[in-house]
């Protein structure tokens, strides 16, 4: 025994190390924590063990899955107090109101609230929120946008819109995966149409890029069929000619791919998607209006010239199989399409008619919580129940309501004095409106 002593002491003298075997004993310190550096160190945490015969605490000698998972413990929780998953069940609970806050209190709660788990959780319990978001170019023609909270009935601040759209003409608008709300295409005042595509996403409260169009285009048409973005037809500015091209970008393989071409070129003013088929109406190279239906299934295009188009006003909206449009310039009055008679005979009416001010022209028409959500360019909102049409206003007055948003309803001196103006105070108006979910 005296003997091995002595010749450990005298190869440490010759600059020799001994290599100790690998302890996988749990009272090893080393097994303790790999980010502790000396074995003085660790006995602060596990008093009695015993000593590892290795010299040093090599931090990468122990590098595997078991290390990891001890430093997983160590981890400062959630909420002090509480396991991991209990902290996630109280913070899902916290009003969407909040959540830019959340992000801020630790590294910890900015990654939960930007990743899939905790809006999934949200959306599986029932607990996720729909927000309002209005994207409006203001009087000096730049474009901003606001969202509203239908709980607190109250705007919340965003983020400024990226430069490149700060004063973008004809650009589209759509939502993918419930929280993503894109900006694409459009033409620049100095640079033309663009390709370019963007997306806020309401989980991180930030902007992205996304691949951009295979093709140039502004003032086309656009809609979301099964979480995947179709675009068709439009202007391309430098071929001065109308387009008939169209695309689609999926967002699982995030690339965008040609589709079928129209029948004929088209700058679509108005679309939607009924009975799985995306509806467009607009004006052909030669200013003449044309409609048109694309089956995704088929990648077809099919000219259409029936009672439904002929009627057809903008905005418009299909929820729950029905298709609905305003009836009036203040979106006091809803028409409803009846595919059997093939005609929109069917109405609801609000018996409150606004005026016919330019502020108070209903500029967007968008489902909200399972309702029908009015937006006016004064900002001003309504929510109608349609799911019993039949109902009349006047025994169920909460079958049509009005919030007054940002912009309260003008009183009735204000509105007679605009009129009586030929003009409105308010010049700017509302481009899009879309709904997002987190």
């Amino acid at each position: 025994m005296e003997q091995s002593v002595q010749q450990r002491s005298s190869n440490a003298h010759r600059g020799f190390r001994v290599q100790a075997p690998l302890v996988d004993s749990v009272s090893c310190y080393c097994k303790v924590d790999a980010g502790l550096k000396t074995v003085a160190e660790a006995r602060k945490f596990v008093p009695g063990s015993k000593l590892c015969i290795q010299p040093d605490i090599n931090p990468n000698a122990h590098k595997s899955k078991n290390s990891r998972r001890e430093r997983s413990r160590v981890q400062a929780p959630l909420l002090p107090g509480l396991p991991d998953d209990l902290a996630i069940a109280c913070l899902i609970r916290v009003p969407r109101a909040e959540h830019r806050k959340l992000r801020l209190v630790c590294k910890r709660w900015y990654r939960l609230l930007a990743g899939n788990f905790f809006y999934s959780l949200r959306k599986s319990l029932g607990m996720a929120e729909e927000w309002v978001y209005i994207v409006k170019r203001d009087r000096d023609g730049k474009i901003s946008w606001n969202a509203f909270d239908p709980m607190s009935q109250l705007w919340q601040p965003l983020p400024p819109v990226p430069r490149e759209y700060s004063e973008a003409l004809g650009f589209g608008c759509a939502v993918l995966s419930g929280c993503h709300l894109y900006l694409f295409g459009g033409k620049d005042p100095l640079r033309g149409s663009m390709r370019r595509v963007i997306f806020y996403s309401a989980r991180t409260n930030k902007w992205h890029r996304a691949p951009d169009m295979l093709r140039k285009r502004h003032f086309f048409g656009s809609c979301v069929i099964n979480n995947c973005l179709y675009v068709a037809g439009g202007e391309c500015e430098g071929i001065q000619r109308t387009l008939r091209s169209a695309e689609v970008y999926d967002p699982n393989k995030n690339r965008w791919s040609f589709i079928s071409d129209m029948s004929t070129a088209m700058v679509p003013f108005i679309g939607v998607i009924y009975e799985g088929k995306w509806f467009l109406k607009g004006l052909g190279s030669h200013r003449e209006v044309m409609s048109e239906a694309y089956d995704p299934d088929a990648n077809t295009w099919t000219p259409i010239n029936d009672g439904m188009v002929a009627g057809w006003r903008n905005p418009s909206i299909s929820l729950n199989g029905r298709l609905y449009a305003l009836d009036c310039r203040a979106g006091c009055k809803l028409r409803i399409y009846d595919g059997a008679t093939d005609s929109w005979n069917r109405f609801i009416d609000s018996k409150l008619h606004l005026g016919s001010s330019h502020s108070l022209e209903a500029a967007a028409l968008v489902p909200l919580n399972g309702k029908l959500c009015i937006v006016r360019n004064n900002m001003s909102i309504s929510m109608v129940d349609v799911s019993s049409p039949d109902k009349q206003v006047e025994s169920n007055p909460h079958l049509w309501e009005n919030i007054a948003g940002r912009g309260h309803f003008r009183t009735l001196v204000t509105n007679l004095w605009s009129s009586i103006a030929g003009r409105s105070s308010l010049k700017s108006h509302i481009v899009h409106c879309q709904v997002l979910q987190a």
